[in-house]
Order: C-alpha cells, then structure tokens, then sequence
C-alpha cells in the first residue's frame, strides 16, 4: 500500500495534526474512511458528501472508469475554475472532462474546492486525503495519477504537478495562467510533464504571458508541451474537448505506456 508523504502542512485528517479539517470527537478518521469506502463504483457517476467535521464537508464528483484494469486504472484529479464559493462548481465535468478523458479510462474524481482557494491548506488537505484513501479503497495504479483543471483549476494543475512530483506524474492544464519563474526572472523546472492548453483568444489570461512563463520553464529543463487552441477564447471550455482529448492520447499512450 503507498502512503503520500506531505509537506506544507497537508494531509492532516489522516494524520490528526491541527488543521481547519481536522476530524473531532464526534467525527472520526474511521468515520470518514468509512464514508469513503462505502462509495459504490460500479455504479457510475456520483456526487459524493463526506462531512469531515461540524462545520465542514468535502463534496466531489466521482466518474469510475468504463472497465477495471488488472494493474488497477489510472486517477486524475480534476479541478475547476473560480474556486472560492459555488456549491455545485465541481459537478461541471459533462462539458469536457468527461469526453476530453473517456480514452484513458480512469477514476476521475472532481473535488469542490468550498470557499477557499485550491492552494489554501483546506484543499490540500482534501486533495491529498482523496488521493491517498482512492488508492486505498479502489483498484488505481498509484504511478499513473494526474492532474488537469480549466482556469483557475489549471493553475491548481500546475501548483500540484510542481509542488507534489511524487505522487503525480504528469498534468494536463488548460486555459491558466501560472508564474514559473524565479526572483531572477529565470524559469523554475518542473519534475513531471506538463500539456497545457491555451485559447488563442483567451481575453482573462492572454496568450503571451502563459506562453512566455511556459518557455522559460522549458528552457530550465521542464518537459512541457505547449499548445495553442486555434480561434478559442476563455470562457468556453466545452470548445477544448477536442484539445483534451490530444492531450489524453499523450498521457496514456506516452507517460504512461507500460
């Protein structure tokens, strides 16, 4: 069984150190892997609730795959945009999550991210935890774990992928606008490979800006694919799936290929 390892202060339900979400008497870690493990994946997509303490609950989207795998499937963690507040934001995968990914045939599980922020200890929290208690409780290749997001969940993308390499492999972000670079001004290399995907006509994070952040992690060593969606703007992910799709064919048949 693998166990994630945790640095800045995440995963702390498990581990019962202080944190927002931390378990109480009332709500304990058994309850919550309980709860967890009572999720049923054979029978399709679910939104799930895991109250973690009185005051809150972790909500997410879980999409099993089509078919289990002997090695055990993949998992991706997708994240959304303009995190900070809508209750049913994480429950947006129809547009183009769910088609942009069908080939990889992977747990996809999709968390809500509350009021925070997806860097905001909260969601480091409830990521890592995810993690660790899908591989746990379901048949996943703990090698073959991802992360993707659209806008502000893109730059959740690139945040993970840099900060936590050991648990995941590669991350496909779209539509972000994430700052590679050093005091100096140099780019910073990022351990595992990234696709990103960026709207020509991207009018909240312009093309240039991704696109230069994106070089300068390239030119200090990153393994980045870069590619830009023809005529495409920011706020019509749904026009992407063709795109994620590209980029699942990477992940899968490069990355990942046994």
């Amino acid at each position: 069984m693998r166990t994630i390892s945790i640095i800045f202060s995440l995963f702390l339900v498990l581990t019962g150190c202080s944190s927002k979400v931390e378990p109480t008497d009332s709500i304990t870690i058994e309850d919550i892997k309980r709860d967890f493990q009572a999720i049923d994946i054979s029978s399709g997509i679910q939104d799930v609730s895991i109250q973690i303490n009185e005051q809150y609950s972790w909500n997410f989207r879980v999409i099993p795959p089509k078919s289990l795998e002997p090695n055990g499937n993949p998992l991706v963690i997708t994240f959304h945009g303009a995190s900070g507040g809508h209750p049913d934001a994480h429950k947006g995968t129809e547009c183009y999550v769910e088609p942009g990914m069908e080939y990889l045939n992977a747990f996809i599980i999709s968390p809500n991210a509350d009021v925070f922020q997806w860097y905001d200890e909260y969601n480091g929290d409830q990521v890592l935890t995810l993690i660790q208690l899908a591989i746990d409780f379901w048949p996943v290749d703990a090698s073959k774990i991802a992360a993707n997001g659209y806008s502000n969940g893109g730059n959740a993308t690139w945040l993970y992928v840099e900060s936590r390499p050991d648990i995941f492999s590669a991350g496909i972000a779209m539509a972000s606008s994430y700052d590679t670079t050093d005091p100096d001004g140099s780019g910073r290399i990022i351990a595992s490979p990234l696709w990103v995907i960026h709207g020509e006509n991207d009018e909240l994070f312009p093309l240039e800006i991704t696109q230069d952040w994106t070089e300068k992690s390239i030119d200090a060593g990153s393994d980045i694919t870069f590619v830009v969606a023809d005529t495409l703007s920011h706020y019509r992910p749904c026009d992407y799936v063709p795109y994620l799709q590209e980029a699942s064919i990477w992940l899968k048949d490069s990355i990942w290929a046994d």
